[in-house]
């Protein structure tokens, strides 16, 4: 069904029209009166509206035409958030039809894949070979380009089905395969309850009404395929686009920009001098960036050309905080002007310029209040680009040949020659259009800057009085009396330029500058600026002549524009950019503009082999195409200005009254709705952005209905902030059993499957015993490694035993010496202690080593339960069950499956005895450590076996530490043998020094050398000497 309110006569008449074209009511009219005049209409035309004389005719003529023939809107792809489809940056492993166009990524894909072989799990053997291709199918569609539609989410006010829509044929073939897991793909009891019974009921609520989208038709329509991710056209080749609100309430916004400080912040300018700051999350800043309104000369009439015109933000800005602006002055209130001037950003708030910062860099006099150009912009060579209309009137009356074919300078109010001041060697570089005399200090204003394009050079130093530079490199520099700041010449009043950022791979079109070029009476043009370019006026308008005498000198040579059109078409051209952003691939290279007074907007699109560019017509896409949420179809009439963000997306400015103190200004962003970059990859990192008071938040104000004089037709679009009803699928949690460790195909004879099934079965037996085996094996080496600890803790209390009778024989000895030699005995006795802590160290040993032995009887055990385990699981497998195991699962899903022998010996692992608290400690504490150099058995084992040799490898690891730990209390005990060795010869010593003083009764002087390593210093000695 389609509601059409039609509006004629101040009065809305509510329509009914089905999908088919056909009339099914009318609604109702605001006036009851009109019901009665409005009567059937039927497809055989037997009947048409009758209607009051009163109506208009046009409105009759619109009805007739609705209700005789409703065509459905045309298709564009959409995936289910809402969000056209694209390619994935990588191959899909899943669902490779849909890889190089669709709605999946690689994160998706393995989504779905694992959705896909959970709900396989619960089928049997049978189930899966009929109905496994055609579940991928289905389950696929979720990548299909056209996945809103399959999914029935182009509506956003219905619930979005849990499965996509099914042709009867396809749904009859899918109910009788694969009809027993519909409960495994959806909650809903309705579709779970109608799949169990008749396939007729089934297919009717998985049917599509437009037979077109239903899979598998959506993959055969021509017309759906046959541009797939291309820009949608219209039949008359017209690209369909849709738009976003960025913001509104603004009174004829003039400019958008950003800073390029990667806080990707958005500055709106107003044409009555206020510039406002827009952040990444859509709100406004309160209080104004900056505030000219005081300077600017504007007046809410409408089209004034005055007011705020230009800004442009340095290069380098987040570094020096610089920007330019370019607004309309008065003096002494009777000459006007346009200033170019400097300005600083504040150093206490970034979201606020310092007011006390202007100086003027430029002032030019215009001889009238329209045409004063106003873009500024910075060039990929650094240089400040300046775009000066041509005086005003019409025509350019100005002089012979008009300001802008003028490049030689022209004074006023100046009685003596201009060009004696040009004589001095530095007035060339002085770029001020403020040029002071030497003597009387008259200002000369000069008129050759006029109707052109302007380069200078702004880097200069803070301590210069001349506030700009010319670059080496402009066109005129050496042209005798030609003003050097002049890099183009010969427009009328360019309104909007912008440079090409080129292709971001391989930099195709970079640097270029697009300039919209307003005209006279017949044409607008499109121009691409170069240095020292001739653009015509007033010779010439868009490639027609205007002034037959300049358009015939031969000297002209001008260059010709890019394209033109005439007033036919549009009276007001709105210079644009050349789409270099992320989200819109198929727009990358497009120029996109659009004219002032039309609201209409184009594209041009190069040709790159010959540099011809040709027309892209651009219109909104219908509400079919844009009713989603945050997406609109039409904007408002006045198109003033276009802009770019730091990512390089596309925006335009427009009103619906251009004047400036309306608040109907808005800014909008355009959108592509058939393809889209891939998730993720225009995903932007913005700087933070300090904030000092509050932000506004953005509130979306769009129209909801197009008007023209006579007729509305009122266009439902879904608001912003409304959500659809459902989101899309979600994951159904499935219980799933353990399948078979692997796939085979269906034999055709029975005897043959009992046979194999046997015999798989006393495979899978001896896989077990063989791994029972090997853990057995392991724990005799535990076991042996055991032994060797406690030998090697046997051996250390055997050499501890010996130190120990060292040390007592050393004790023994001591005590025959005399009190000199007391300290030896000090040394006997810390020997002493060393060896009690060796034996202590051994005993420590040797309880490891039994808990070692213990822990190697305890994996013996283990290993024997396993062997007992798969002896009797071989007699409890039956053939049949065994058959049904034989399902192959691909290679990445096998470490996800549980066998059913894991289950047993588990159960069995849980009968046994628990251990004793000290038991479960000392288990506890061994660290777990992998061997490296274990070879890993052939066969998959089971909990129990996996459990064993985790044991076994802790157990080793146990084992080698206290082995490596035994060695070195060996090696300390060494060390404390040779030491009662060197005390042993320090007694022999001592008892002969006894020996020989009994004998000769004599005092003998102790020499300082036998004293320190005897250590004695007894009081008849200290006499002696």
């Amino acid at each position: 069904m389609t509601t059409l309110a039609i509006k004629c006569a101040s009065t809305w008449l509510g329509v009914v029209v089905g999908a088919d074209g056909k009339y099914v009511q009318h609604a109702g009219c605001c006036a009851p009166s009109w019901r009665s005049r409005l009567r059937a209409f039927t497809r055989g035309g037997t009947e048409l509206i009758q209607e009051d004389p009163r109506l208009p005719a046009l409105c009759l003529l619109l009805s007739v035409m609705l209700l005789a023939r409703v065509r459905p809107a045309a298709a564009h792809p959409q995936c289910l958030d809402f969000e056209p489809p694209f390619q994935p940056p990588w191959h899909l492993e899943f669902c490779k039809q849909y890889e190089e166009f669709g709605c999946c990524d690689q994160q998706t894909d393995n989504a779905i894949a694992e959705r896909y072989w959970d709900t396989v799990e619960q089928l049997e053997v049978e189930g899966q070979e009929l109905c496994a291709d055609m579940l991928k199918e289905v389950m696929c569609q979720e990548c299909s380009p056209y996945a809103a539609h399959l999914y029935d989410a182009e509506d956003p006010y219905t619930p979005v089905r849990e499965l996509p829509g099914l042709c009867f044929d396809f749904c009859t073939e899918f109910h009788s395969k694969c009809g027993h897991v519909v409960k495994y793909l959806t909650e809903n009891r309705r579709l779970q309850d109608t799949a169990e019974r008749d396939t007729s009921t089934f297919c009717t609520l998985m049917d599509l009404s437009d037979q077109d989208y239903c899979y598998p038709n959506v993959l055969k329509t021509q017309d759906l395929n046959g541009n797939l991710g291309q820009v949608v056209e219209d039949r008359k080749g017209c690209l369909q686009l849709c738009l976003t609100e960025v913001a509104n309430g603004l009174r004829n916004p003039v400019l958008m920009l950003h800073s390029g400080d990667e806080t990707h912040r958005m500055f709106i300018a107003e044409q009555l001098g206020f510039v406002w700051v827009y952040l990444p999350d859509g709100s406004r800043v309160e209080q104004p960036f900056l505030d000219m309104s005081g300077e600017v000369v504007t007046t809410p009439w409408l089209g004034d050309e005055r007011g705020f015109l230009g800004m442009a933000f340095h290069p380098e800005y987040r570094v020096n905080g610089r920007f330019f602006i370019y607004y309309s002055i008065e003096v002494n209130s009777k000459v006007e002007k346009v200033r170019i001037s400097e300005m600083k950003v504040s150093d206490h708030d970034m979201n606020m310029a310092d007011p006390y910062s202007e100086r003027v860099i430029l002032e030019i006099e215009e001889p009238a209040a329209n045409h004063n150009g106003g873009q500024l912009l910075f060039g990929l060579d650094g240089f400040l680009y300046i775009f000066t209309g041509d005086g005003g009137k019409a025509g350019d009356p100005f002089g012979k040949y008009g300001n802008a074919q003028n490049k030689h300078s022209v004074c006023t109010n100046l009685h003596e020659d201009p060009f004696e001041v040009l004589q001095h060697d530095d007035i060339r570089p002085l770029l001020s259009l403020r040029v002071w005399r030497p003597v009387s200090q008259t200002p000369v204003v000069w008129s050759a800057l006029l109707g052109k394009a302007l380069r200078i050079d702004v880097d200069v130093s803070s301590s210069s009085s001349r506030p700009y530079r010319i670059p080496a490199d402009n066109p005129f520099i050496h042209d005798p009396g030609a003003r050097p700041e002049v890099y183009a010449y010969g427009v009328r009043n360019m309104w909007r330029c912008s440079v090409d950022r080129g292709d971001p791979v391989s930099r195709y079109g970079r640097s270029r500058i697009f300039c919209g070029d307003v005209g006279q009476n017949r044409y607008e043009e499109i121009d691409i600026i170069v240095r020292g370019g001739n653009y015509g006026w007033r010779a010439k308008e868009g490639f027609e002549c205007f002034d037959l005498k300049l358009c015939h000198n031969s000297s002209l040579k001008d260059v010709l524009p890019i394209f033109a059109y005439s007033h036919h078409v549009g009276k007001s051209v709105t210079g644009g950019y050349v789409y270099r952003g992320c989200e819109s691939p198929n727009l990358n290279g497009l120029y996109l503009f659009g004219d002032f007074m039309n609201g209409r907007i184009m594209a041009l699109e190069e040709d790159k082999t010959t540099g011809v560019w040709k027309e892209r017509s651009v219109c909104m896409g219908d509400k079919k195409t844009c009713s989603f949420p945050g997406l609109i179809n039409h904007h408002h009439k006045f198109i003033i200005s276009f802009a770019e963000d730091e990512a390089g997306e596309l925006y335009f400015l427009a009103t619906s009254h251009p004047s400036t103190t309306s608040p109907s200004g808005t800014v909008f962003k355009f959108m592509d709705p058939s393809r889209r970059a891939p998730p993720e990859k225009c995903k932007r990192k913005p700087l933070p952005v300090k904030v000092k008071g509050k932000s506004i938040p953005s509130v979306p104000g769009n129209s909801k209905t197009v008007t023209n004089d006579l007729c509305a037709i009122s266009v439902t679009v879904l608001e912003t902030n409304e959500k659809p009803t459902r989101p899309p699928p979600k994951k159904k949690k499935l219980i799933t059993r353990p399948p078979p460790p692997s796939r085979r195909v269906k034999s055709t004879t029975a005897p043959t499957e009992v046979t194999t099934s046997a015999t798989e079965a006393t495979t899978s037996a001896t896989e077990a015993t063989t791994s029972a085996t090997e853990a057995t094996t392991s724990a005799t080496e535990a076991t042996t490694s055991a032994t060797e600890v406690m030998t090697s803790a046997a051996e250390v209390t055997t050499s501890a035993t010996e130190v120990t009778t060292s040390a007592t024989e050393v004790t023994t000895s001591a005590v025959e010496v005399t009190p000199s030699e007391a300290e030896v005995t000090t040394s006997a006795t810390e020997v002493t202690t060393s060896a009690a802590e060796m034996m202590t160290s051994a005993a420590e040993a040797t309880t490891s080593a039994t808990e070692v032995t213990t822990s190697a009887t305890e994996v013996t055990t283990s290993a024997a339960e396993v062997t007992m385990a798969s002896t009797v699981e071989l007699k409890r497998k039956s053939p049949e069950n065994k058959a049904k195991e034989k399902k192959t699962l691909k290679q990445w899903r096998k470490s996800k499956i549980t066998n059913n022998r894991e289950a047993t010996a588990q159960k069995k692992k849980n009968a046994q005895p628990q251990k004793s608290r000290e038991e479960s400690k000392k288990t506890t504490e061994v660290k777990p450590v992998v061997k490296k150099d274990k070879v890993k058995p052939k066969a998959k084992p089971t909990n129990s076996l996996k459990a064993s040799k985790r044991l076994n490898v802790n157990t080793m690891h146990t084992m080698k530490k206290k082995k490596k730990e035994m060695i070195a209390q060996r090696k300390a005990a060494l060390r404390q043998i040779k030491l009662g060795k060197k005390i042993i010869k320090i007694r022999d010593s001592a008892t002969e020094l006894h020996t020989f003083r009994n004998k000769t009764n004599f005092n003998v002087k102790v020499n300082r050398t036998m004293r320190n390593p005897l250590q004695v210093k007894s009081k008849k000695d200290t006499k002696a000497l």
